[in-house]
């Protein structure tokens, strides 16, 4: 074909004139190679801006039809075929220019790179916050399953991680079951903010066609349109929000593998062989190597979220090439911590945990002091008071070596500070049974306690909201599905 049928003049791609065409700084400025995971949507994009162009009148049904055949070509021949070029966008359009003609290039009609790259962004990005949030939900009905059968099972609480008050394995992991709900909600914030189309903005200064914008979101199911053409094209928070997400997620998934590094550790649990790993000269080990990467993730998620920031940072309105380089960070994000929340559920849900040395462990350094104080309290001594008694009684356990005080020196002690009996203001079962751990964890009932009812009762919300959640994401799968139907039985209309 002609380098004038072509318009590529020496091959290099449809978009670049002569003399733009060569040099060493070519390379440095492509992404091809990078630009695979977004070859489907700006396929997508493609279809649906030129489905609209002909809708529109901007360009006739034929050209139209033509145009959308060949994109079918490229997409049967797939990224890999594609010429060199700056980006995927200029390369399918060469592709299809290639095998059209000069009309091919009447694709790019009313729009710009601009506008065609942050749709193709945002069209990839929302499936993949959607898998993000699906992972989410996994984890959390493993955490609720784990949840359901250690109602009762005792453990050491740790603040500063030195004993502090006995608990329960439920207890602990719907810790993170709300902390891992939270995430799966900022996900899907996210998702709402990235689900705009900038398509119609040009290169930012919008057009003089007559484009429905809103037709082009409908075809490629966004929900809503970036009304300002600048901030359309200019825009990248939606990544920085979206990698925000991932990182503060990553931060979860690190804390619960670290915990369970050290209850492994402690003997705690046992985490299955598939998740963990042998000694290459020591035989005898088994080291929690999946949960160690896990850990690390939270690492590579910061630093992606900080220097998606750094590149953002101070850039002019409206498009600068420094964007090229911004979403990479967000698609390391999401592939990275959608694997390690895999990885953690899968370690979560097959690990087992060591109810006879976590039921002795819960007792631990006197855990069960601040009940004794409570019941004190309840007494009308006031707390503070209550404290020191019980500071004391430690204390003296320590000198003689018994790491508990007995009823007896909770007595002794209690004479000392109040001149009275202990017994003159609790019963001595009330003080036997708050000094036992499985009595203490039962009478911390109050909302989202210990206590076996308690835990109970915030499971059923929990199963509650994990239902929420999960028809949140259907919803959204739901109408993509929908949009992505449409839009191909549009196409067929002029193919």
């Amino acid at each position: 074909m002609s380098e004038e049928s072509t318009g590529t003049g020496t091959g290099t791609g449809a978009v670049r004139r002569d003399r733009f065409s060569g040099g060493p700084a070519r390379g440095f400025l492509s992404s091809l190679a990078g630009d695979a995971r977004i070859f489907d949507a700006d396929l997508a994009v493609d279809r649906a801006h030129v489905v609209m162009l002909a809708e529109q009148a901007i360009i006739t049904d034929d050209v139209a039809g033509e145009i959308l055949a060949a994109l079918d070509d490229v997409e049967a021949a797939g990224h890999d075929a594609l010429s060199d070029g700056e980006d995927v966008h200029e390369a399918i359009e060469t592709a299809v220019i290639e095998r059209v003609g000069a009309e091919g290039g009447k694709m790019h009609t009313a729009r710009s790179r601009n506008d065609e790259v942050a749709t193709c962004l945002r069209y990839r990005l929302r499936e993949d916050l959607l898998d993000a949030a699906e992972t989410t939900l996994r984890l959390r009905d493993v955490l609720a399953d784990e949840v359901s059968a250690h109602t009762e099972t005792l453990m050491p609480g740790y603040t500063h991680l030195q004993p502090a008050q006995p608990t329960t394995v439920a207890h602990y992991l719907l810790s993170y079951e709300s902390a891992v709900a939270r995430d799966t909600e900022r996900l899907l914030d996210a998702y709402a903010r990235v689900n705009e189309s900038p398509l119609g903005a040009a290169a930012f200064a919008g057009t003089p066609f007559d484009v429905d914008r809103e037709r082009t979101a409908e075809l490629l199911g966004f929900d809503a349109v970036l009304e300002n053409s600048m901030d359309a094209v200019s825009a990248r928070d939606f990544l920085v929000e979206a990698t925000s997400a991932l990182a503060t997620h990553a931060v979860t998934l690190s804390g619960l593998a670290e915990d369970l590094v050290v209850f492994a550790n402690r003997g705690y649990v046992d985490l299955a062989d598939d998740y963990s790993s042998t000694s290459s000269i020591m035989p005898q080990k088994k080291n929690p190597d999946t949960l160690e990467l896990v850990r690390s993730v939270a690492g590579d998620a910061v630093g992606g979220l900080s220097a998606l920031l750094t590149t953002l940072k101070g850039l002019p309105r409206a498009y600068n090439r420094d964007l090229q380089n911004a979403h990479p960070h967000a698609f390391d994000a999401v592939d990275s911590v959608v694997e390690a929340t895999d990885v953690a559920a899968g370690a979560v849900a097959t690990a087992t945990w060591e109810e006879d040395a976590l039921r002795q462990a819960a007792g631990e350094g006197f855990s069960t002091a601040t009940g004794v104080a409570d019941q004190l309290a309840m007494a009308g001594i006031p707390f503070r008071t209550a404290h020191e008694i019980l500071a004391e009684a430690a204390a003296a356990a320590e000198d003689a070596g018994t790491g508990t005080p007995d009823v007896a020196t909770l007595d002794a002690v209690t004479a000392d500070v109040l001149g009275a009996s202990l017994f003159e203001h609790v019963s001595r079962e009330a003080v036997e049974a708050a000094l036992d751990p499985t009595a203490s964890v039962a009478s911390r009932d109050s909302a989202g306690g210990p206590a076996p009812d308690a835990v109970a009762r915030a499971l059923t919300a929990v199963e509650r909201d994990l239902e929420a959640d999960a028809g949140t994401v259907d919803d959204a799968r739901g109408r993509l599905a929908d949009a992505h139907e449409t839009l191909e039985t549009e196409v067929t209309t002029y193919v």
